[in-house]
Parts: C-alpha cells; sequence; structure tokens
C-alpha cells in the first residue's frame, strides 16, 4: 500500500506542478498568455498525470480487497513485483493516451479566437476553437475517459462493495473499525477525484458550460491533489506515529 502511495503522491505534485504555477503567474503578472508548445506541453502531462492516477487508485482499490477479503494471499497476490507491474501500467498507459490526445489536437486547424476560456489547456476547451467537424474527437475522449476512468471506478465501487460485505461479517470489533478506516480514506479520494471528472468529460458538448468546467476543474487539478496528503496523513496512525515523533524531535532540540 506504501508502494503505491508513493507514487500517488508523486503524481500529485506533478499532476499541481502542471497547472498551478503558471494559473498563479498570469494571474499576478496580468499575462494571460501560453505558447502553443506550452500549450502542448502541459495538456500532455495534465492528461497523463489524470490517466495515471485513475488507474492508480483502482490498483489501490484492489490492493485493500486482497488485504481484507483475501488476506492469506495478500503476499503472493500483491507482491513487490505486482506492484511494479501496477505501477508501469498506470504509467506507460496514461502516458501513450496522453500522447495520442495531444498529437490530435496539435494538429488539428485552428482559425477561431485564439482565447481558451480556461485557466489551462485543456483540450475539450480547445475544441471550439477549430474550424473543423471534432466529432471524431469527441467520441475518443468519451472512450477513454470510459477506458481511464468510468470503469475504474466501476471497478473500484464493486470492490468496494465486497469489500464492506466481509467487514460487516467480521466479528472482531477493532478489525471492522481499521478496515472502515482505511476504506472510507480511499473512497474520500476516489469520490473527490473521478465525480467531478466524469461529469465533466462524458457529458456532450452542447450541455456543458465553460464557466461549470472551470469550477468543476479546481476539484481534480488543485483540491484533491491538495487534499491527499491530508486525508491519508491523518487518518492512518502509523503516519501520524511518524509526524508526532518528527515534531517532538525538532520541539526538544529547538528547546
Amino acid at each position: 500500500m506504501y508502494i503505491l502511495l508513493s507514487q500517488l503522491s508523486l503524481m500529485d505534485v506533478m499532476y499541481i506542478s502542471t497547472t498551478v504555477p503558471k494559473m498563479a503567474f498570469n494571474f499576478f503578472s496580468g499575462q494571460k498568455s501560453i505558447t502553443f508548445l506550452g500549450c502542448g506541453v502541459q495538456s500532455f502531462f495534465f492528461l497523463t498525470m489524470a490517466c495515471s492516477e485513475g488507474l492508480l487508485l483502482a490498483s489501490m482499490a484492489y490492493d485493500r480487497f486482497v488485504a481484507i477479503c483475501h488476506p492469506l494471499h495478500y503476499p503472493v497476490r500483491m507482491s513487490k513485483m505486482m506492484c511494479l507491474k501496477m505501477i508501469i501500467g498506470s504509467w506507460t498507459l496514461g502516458s501513450i493516451n496522453s500522447l495520442a490526445h495531444t498529437a490530435y489536437a496539435l494538429h488539428i486547424p485552428y482559425c477561431h479566437s485564439r482565447s481558451i476560456n480556461h485557466f489551462f489547456c485543456d483540450v475539450p476547451a480547445m475544441l471550439p476553437l477549430a474550424c473543423m467537424d471534432t466529432w471524431v474527437y469527441e467520441y475518443m475522449v468519451f472512450v477513454s475517459t470510459s477506458l481511464f476512468l468510468l470503469f475504474p471506478f466501476l471497478g473500484i465501487t464493486a470492490s468496494y462493495g465486497r469489500v464492506l460485505f466481509a467487514v460487516f461479517h467480521m466479528k472482531s470489533k477493532e478489525g471492522k473499525k481499521k478496515a472502515f478506516t482505511t476504506c472510507s480514506t480511499h473512497l474520500t479520494v476516489v469520490t473527490f477525484y473521478y465525480a467531478p471528472f466524469v461529469y465533466t468529460y462524458l457529458r456532450p458538448r452542447s450541455l456543458r458550460s465553460p464557466a461549470e468546467d472551470k469550477i468543476l476543474a479546481v476539484f481534480y487539478t488543485i483540491l484533491t491533489p491538495m487534499l491527499n496528503p491530508i486525508i491519508y496523513s491523518l487518518r492512518n496512525k502509523e503516519v501520524l506515529g511518524a509526524m508526532t515523533r518528527v515534531f517532538g524531535t525538532f520541539s526538544s532540540t529547538k528547546t
């Protein structure tokens, strides 16, 4: 679990670094502009982190499923090699999907205004500026959103349904409490991450509003990466214990 958590932390740092620094610079400087190449780079890293994190969260759900429902099989099913395969698979599939979307978006002819109605280079926000019919690409967005977000979310839901069923039949109160604590932590992250993403990208363009898209984007580009370390730290006794020891040592040294 901690190997997967380390990758989630890395993705969150890269995720928030993709959009927030440029957004903050534009806000404070008043220069709301980005180069065409910079827009492509930002779009690539944003999509890579989004897709990879979606797959990683599904891997974490499988980890909790095996730990609670098949504890004796855990060392075999979730070996270090299996964790490594999950991590490499998440990064690789996310990068390939992102590269395809970014390459397509950069080769679309844009003949309308170059003003993107968003605070970062989100590909769906760039489509209204194209001077060609983009229904094929919009279908690709729907398919990739289903593969990288909707299907993993359904898998996570099914996994935790099975976990909660197993926890409900536990005789140990301490075991129930520990299982509910672990699952509720992950479900909180999953809800904050998947719900705005799926709602935004699975809707037809005719039903989308730029203002609403920007509000929802704040959740999965800023709030979720920022809250993940806090949520996992406050709900994890080992992390809290380590923080207490570190701050205790710092206080005694300062005194």
